[in-house]
């Protein structure tokens, strides 16, 4: 990213348990110039639509944790409005807990009344998703509403996620030079398909600081130039034999090239 990443941290309490929790998840990732903003005490919708615009401004993301639904609810829609990438951390507990529990929280009697029907679809399609990520469950594949696929570090599994975030469904498959993909692709419906292609100096970084970040050699086959070169040169030849469309990802946000692929497959 050229611009210094923005997350902001949303909550209808103090902040500190969505904090507490990002920071943890953010020792993972190798970002020295993250900004995290934390956004506390937003009791109405007029303060979470004038938080958005800030965010909006900035090109971030907002994690969020509220205690009332309605809010919770309020942030994602918001947010889906304004194509901002969103993640809700305490919602699903809520809900799991809920299922396994058989009670509501306490505090809150109606809410499981009040989780709509796209509340619930969302959630479904995030732990679709997840077990489908990386070409896992190809057995299952014919039950996605989008398959995507690509080389190593395209940046299927970021798409997968945001996707599955507005209620999508959503496979992603890797395509491997030399190893002949999975026969479910092929009987897979073709207009569920999108291809990610990449600039291959970009992914060249991408993969060399992934190796970096793992401790391991830069100087092997999957850091190699020509290497990436023909792997792409492979799957697009294969894409376009098999009419698949393609999504160039190159220096773009993903809210940018989710709405490229909901727009190919006529998702919109």
């Amino acid at each position: 990213m050229n611009k210094a990443p923005f997350i902001y941290l949303f909550s209808d309490a103090t902040g500190e348990t969505v904090e507490t929790m990002v920071d943890a998840a953010l020792t993972q990732f190798p970002v020295d110039n993250m900004q995290i903003k934390r956004v506390s005490n937003l009791r109405s919708a007029n303060q979470i639509r004038t938080a958005l615009e800030t965010v909006l401004l900035n090109r971030g993301m907002v994690v969020y944790t509220m205690a009332d639904q309605e809010l919770a609810n309020i942030v994602h829609e918001e947010c889906d409005v304004r194509k901002i990438f969103c993640i809700d951390l305490f919602t699903p507990l809520l809900m799991k807990l809920s299922a396994y529990l058989g009670c509501p929280p306490r505090g809150t009697p109606g809410l499981l009344h009040s989780v709509n029907e796209r509340y619930y679809r969302r959630i479904e399609a995030v732990d679709f998703s997840v077990k489908h990520d990386d070409g896992q469950e190809l057995r299952t594949l014919y039950l996605a509403d989008i398959i995507l696929i690509g080389v190593s570090r395209s940046s299927k599994t970021p798409l997968s996620m945001y996707l599955a975030n507005s209620g999508w469904k959503v496979a992603n498959v890797p395509i491997i030079k030399g190893i002949a993909p999975p026969e479910e692709l092929f009987s897979a419906a073709r207009n569920r398909l999108v291809c990610l292609t990449i600039d291959p100096q970009r992914l060249l970084e991408l993969r060399i600081a992934r190796l970096r970040n793992l401790h391991q050699s830069i100087d092997s086959v999957y850091a190699n130039l020509e290497q990436i070169i023909e792997e792409l040169d492979f799957v697009k030849s294969l894409c376009k034999k098999q009419g698949w469309p393609m999504v160039d990802v190159s220096e773009k946000a993903v809210e940018e090239t989710a709405n490229d692929i909901l727009t190919k497959l006529r998702l919109k």
